[in-house]
């Protein structure tokens, strides 16, 4: 399975916003203390890095004066890896939006997703205001949080990550194997064919029906395309296993598979039937194609109440989360 798509984050960040923001929310006021602004640069690391072992999806965190100037190094999470020179104390961060947004509002406040100029990877940044004793600012606790990371740590999907470069080496070999049987019986094809054509150029050898051929070619097409389709779907394309809909594709290629393969062969019997007159075979035709017929019935009522029933639960999603806004 690939990695996620940005829009894909995207996605799974809307549907789960409201958590995503509680959680950074609490996150953020059980951490930031207005004495981080007295503490020394060995303490504040310290600090850090015990909020991220307990939360591996912080990745960066730094104070801001009551001016938006930093005025502390970017402390970095262990999973952010940069070559690239990281802007320090000093910098001006009065006009991004975590800082505009914290000095106008009291408590834990949260940007949108965006694009991390450094890792490439979309990310949020909260930030919470400090005051003195008498209400002025004193600063301003800032941390940036992957958000790739940070839904695989609320939806459980953390540790699948480490398992699958395994799980696409195992589909790949699965994978070549499969285009292996279908390059196998292709050349088998071809060789049936070069038998066909020396019968037809040799006068005194019955003509053969080339029956053979389009069995092999079938069986290689329909090997073939599982195989493709295996690639695609667990080794090229991302697959959210927590999403119906995904699942309902994957099975939908595999079906549509097995029934064009089968179709053919129920039509090969029934050429072959019609030539050489067995009753028998004509009838097992028939009864394959019934049995394709029944296969995409099955489907089409499979994927019509699969989707129907995601959308009922996209729609009492939807119906939380505006009952919950209201409230």
């Amino acid at each position: 399975m690939s990695k996620m798509s940005h829009i894909n984050v995207i996605e799974k960040y809307e549907e789960h916003r409201l958590a995503i923001h509680q959680l950074l929310s609490s996150i953020l006021n059980f951490f930031a203390d207005g004495k981080m602004f007295e503490q020394s640069q060995e303490e504040l690391t310290e600090q850090f890095n015990s909020l991220y072992s307990y939360y591996p999806f912080v990745s960066l965190f730094y104070l801001l004066d009551a001016q938006g100037k930093q005025i502390t190094v970017c402390m970095q999470g262990k999973h952010v890896k940069s070559n690239h020179p990281q802007i320090g104390i000093g910098a001006d961060r009065s006009r991004r939006p975590y800082y505009i947004a914290a000095m106008k509002h009291e408590g834990a406040v949260i940007t949108e997703p965006y694009l991390a100029s450094v890792r490439r990877e979309l990310c949020l940044s909260t930030s919470v205001k400090m005051l003195n004793d008498d209400g002025s600012v004193k600063g301003y606790v800032v941390l940036n949080i992957d958000l790739k990371a940070t839904l695989a740590f609320l939806t459980g999907d953390s540790l699948r990550v480490y398992f699958e470069p395994y799980f696409k080496t195992m589909y790949s070999l699965i994978v070549v194997g499969l285009f292996s049987v279908a390059l196998v019986l292709l050349y088998t094809a071809a060789l049936e064919c070069i038998s066909v054509a020396k019968s037809l150029v040799t006068p005194q050898q019955e003509i053969e029906i080339p029956f053979g051929v389009v069995i092999y070619l079938t069986l290689a097409l329909a090997i073939f395309d599982l195989g493709k389709t295996t690639l695609e779907e667990e080794v090229l394309l991302y697959k959210d296993i927590l999403r119906h809909s995904s699942t309902r594709r994957t099975i939908t290629r595999f079906i549509a598979v097995i029934i064009i393969a089968v179709s053919i062969e129920a039509l090969l019997m029934i050429f072959k039937a019609a030539l050489h007159g067995g009753g028998e075979q004509l009838i097992a035709a028939v009864w394959i194609i019934i049995a394709a017929a029944a296969l995409l019935v099955s489907l089409g009522v499979y994927v019509y109440l699969g989707s129907r029933a995601e959308s009922i639960l996209l729609q009492n999603s939807d119906s939380t989360k505006v009952r919950r806004n209201l409230n």
